[in-house]
C-alpha cells in the first residue's frame, strides 16, 4: 500500500544505525520547543562518543534526513521525521504484540523490540496493527504512530505534580529500564491502575499513594517518570 504524501516514507532504505539515530533524535526532540537536539543528548541516549555522533549527523544531513549545525544541534527534516516515525511505529507495535501474544511482561519487551524493529517489514507491521485492533498506545502507554504518520498525544500529567487527594489513572511510564518497571509491578503500579495521592511532600521528595488497600511511597524522581490522567 503506497504511503500518503506525509506518511511514513516506506520506500526509504536505511541502515540499522541510521534508524537508531533517527528514532533517538525524534524521541529527544519531543522535549524541546524548537525540535533541535544537541550532540551531547544523542551521545548520552545511544551510549556513544560525541565524536561518533557528529560523524553520523553529517551523514544524516548529506542524506537530507536532518539539518545539522555544529555547536547548535540537529533537527529532523520532513523525510527524516517520517522515517523515524515509521521505526517508532514498528517498535511500539512489536512491544504490544509480544505482550498480547507471548504474554511477556512490560519489563521484557523493550530490548526484544529493539532487535526486531529493524527486521520486520512494513507489511508485517501493518498485519500486526490489524491483528491488535489498531491500538493507540504500547504496553508502557507510549502513543503508537499511525500508518499515515499522525500520532495521538494523550493529555496527562506527572504523578509528582499531583496534589494530595488527587484521584488518578496511571496512563504512561516514560522510563523503560527493566528494574524500574519490575519495581512498579511489585508495587501494584501497572498501566491502567487507579489510585489516590495521599501525600506529596516536596521538601522530603516523597509521594505517597493509595492503591486499593495498600499505600506505596515513591521518590520524587520516580514519580516524575509516571504520567497519569486525573479524575
Amino acid at each position: 500500500m503506497p504511503a500518503p504524501p506525509n506518511g511514513l516514507a516506506r520506500n526509504h532504505v536505511a541502515t540499522l544505525t541510521v534508524e537508531n539515530y533517527l528514532k533517538a533524535i525524534l524521541m529527544l526532540s519531543v522535549k524541546t520547543a524548537d525540535k533541535r537536539v544537541s550532540t551531547g543528548q544523542i551521545a548520552s541516549s545511544l551510549g556513544v562518543s560525541p565524536g561518533t555522533v557528529t560523524s553520523m549527523l553529517k551523514t544524516l544531513a548529506e542524506s537530507k534526513l536532518a539539518t545539522y549545525t555544529p555547536y547548535e544541534g540537529v533537527r529532523l527534516t520532513e523525510s527524516g521525521r517520517a522515517l523515524a516515525l515509521r521505526i517508532l511505529r514498528r517498535h511500539r507495535l512489536l512491544e504490544l504484540f509480544l505482550v498480547e501474544t507471548l504474554r511477556l511482561s512490560w519489563a521484557e519487551v523493550h530490548e526484544e523490540a529493539e532487535h526486531m524493529e529493524h527486521a520486520a517489514s512494513d507489511w508485517l507491521v501493518d498485519r500486526i496493527d490489524d491483528f491488535l485492533g489498531h491500538p493507540n498506545v504500547d504496553p508502557h502507554g507510549d502513543p503508537i504512530p499511525r500508518a499515515d504518520g499522525t500520532v495521538m498525544q494523550p493529555v496527562s500529567t506527572t504523578l509528582a505534580s499531583c496534589r494530595p487527594e488527587t484521584r488518578f489513572r496511571l496512563s504512561r511510564v516514560i522510563d523503560q529500564y527493566p528494574d524500574f518497571l519490575r519495581y512498579l509491578t511489585q508495587s501494584g503500579l501497572e498501566l491502567g491502575v487507579r489510585g489516590t495521592v495521599v501525600e506529596n511532600v516536596s521538601e522530603a521528595g516523597i509521594v505517597t499513594l493509595r492503591i486499593g488497600q495498600r499505600e506505596v511511597s515513591l521518590g520524587r524522581e520516580a514519580a516524575e517518570k509516571i504520567l497519569v490522567e486525573t479524575e
